[in-house]
């Protein structure tokens, strides 16, 4: 029997405990309070600080010369038709984050149990983050304007807080939206980065019986602007995995007045910073011309989202060196290249060397309404056995020389320079 085996059942309960209970960001203090009960029952000699209100951070060693940061996501999404959604927030679980965190326990378990740590050429380091999901932008963008926080992601703002500050390099773990028939894992998946984009459209209310010709129709203003993006997908380039979803975000609309008001948001996804900005002129240009060919008016707000993440491929060669040697897990994707999917891991990842391994265990659709964890021993037990032999092929191995550092002024001067062409 293994720690992780021994661990297993227990954890098991804890999971499904945090599946039934989702979070947004931000707003995690359940989970977060969860995590740190946990953590004491594991380790009662534990030291640890808290981030952003519902971050955990917490060491096994800071003795060595470099640091391995395990990071978790504590948050969930908004997805109120999911069948486990919360009833008062519309939260749920349906990206794989509760397994992030159950993972980590796991880990933390097992090293803590074999004082294993003590072995390693660096340091383990674990933080649960939270608000990874770019989500709830209000309730966010208050926090901001009444200075809790700076920014709307959960790894950016802990950045600015100087939490990555004594972490060299990062390790996330992510769950694969996909049914596999057998144990999987994922290596090298990049992720695209994206803008969010908010569309103001303004024209004249006038009853739309007796006087609609004397009105603007905003509502009208938007659908022409859907139409110009549908049209204009073929002048993106496929090599960039564009993706643009436009909602209607707000408006006050009746059936008896020309609307003259309507607000669509869209994220606007895309592989390279270098081709963000053209995407972003297309859809500005789209919208100023809905507005201007209806007569009505458009403000723009842009707010950057995430950056691109490419994954470091040579610390992926120590997951790709474990896996030719663990029995345990039959099956590896190593050539998917990227998918249009972000995350603000790509931010930590312009300052150090990261890496997210992904993991099936699951079916329904990621971000849809029937997604759950249906192998629990793989997703639980398994994949924690695999990632502590990760870091075991690691320790003793790891060149200096392929590790890169950027300062946290380095990040905000480039986002900002992107913030600024577009």
């Amino acid at each position: 029997m293994t720690t992780f085996a021994d661990y297993y059942h227990h954890l098991k309960e804890f999971t499904e405990d945090l599946f039934l209970h989702p979070e947004l960001g931000y707003k995690e203090h359940r989970t977060s309070n969860k995590v740190i009960e946990e953590l004491k029952r594991i380790n009662p000699q534990i030291e640890y600080s808290k981030f952003s209100e519902t971050g955990v951070k917490t060491f096994l060693s800071t003795d060595k010369k470099k640091t391995l940061g395990f990071i978790a996501e504590l948050d969930a999404v908004y997805a109120p038709t999911h069948f486990q959604a919360d009833a008062e927030t519309g939260a749920a679980h349906n990206c794989g984050h509760f397994t992030q965190v159950a993972i980590a326990l796991s880990l933390y378990d097992h090293f803590v149990k074999t004082q294993s740590y003590n072995e390693l050429d660096f340091n383990l380091c674990f933080i649960f983050i939270p608000a990874e999901e770019y989500l709830d932008l209000d309730f966010r963008k208050e926090l901001r304007a009444a200075g809790k926080i700076q920014f709307l992601g959960g790894k950016p703002e802990a950045m600015s807080l100087g939490i990555f500050d004594d972490v060299d390099f990062g390790v996330c773990v992510h769950a694969i939206g996909e049914v596999f028939d057998r144990p999987t894992i994922e290596v090298n998946c990049d992720l695209a980065g994206f803008l969010y984009k908010r569309y103001h459209f303004s024209g004249k209310a006038v009853h739309a019986g007796f006087d609609p010709f004397s009105g603007i129709n905003a509502y009208s203003i938007s659908t022409l602007f859907n139409t110009a993006i549908g049209l204009s997908r073929q002048q993106f380039k496929d090599t960039e995995s564009i993706r643009v979803n436009p909602i209607v975000m707000d408006s006050d609309m009746s059936t008896n007045v020309i609307p003259n008001h309507i607000t669509v948001g869209t994220d606007l996804r895309c592989k390279t910073l270098e081709y963000m900005p053209e995407v972003a002129r297309k859809l500005d240009r789209a919208a100023q011309g809905s507005a201007y060919a209806l007569e009505g008016e458009v403000s723009i707000e842009t707010e950057m989202g995430y950056l691109p993440f490419v994954q470091d491929r040579y610390l992926n060669s120590f997951v790709e060196r474990t896996f030719a040697k663990f029995d345990k897990i039959p099956d590896i994707i190593d050539d998917r290249g990227g998918i249009a999917a972000a995350g603000d891991i790509g931010d930590l990842a312009f300052m150090m060397p990261c890496i997210q391994i992904s993991y099936g265990g699951f079916e329904g659709t990621i971000h849809g309404d029937d997604f759950k964890m249906i192998d629990p021993e793989f997703v639980l037990e398994t994949f924690p056995e695999f990632l502590a032999e990760v870091l075991k092929e690691m320790s003793g191995n790891l060149d200096e020389k392929k590790f890169y550092r950027r300062s946290f002024k380095e990040y905000k001067e480039l986002i900002d320079s992107i913030g600024g062409n577009v």
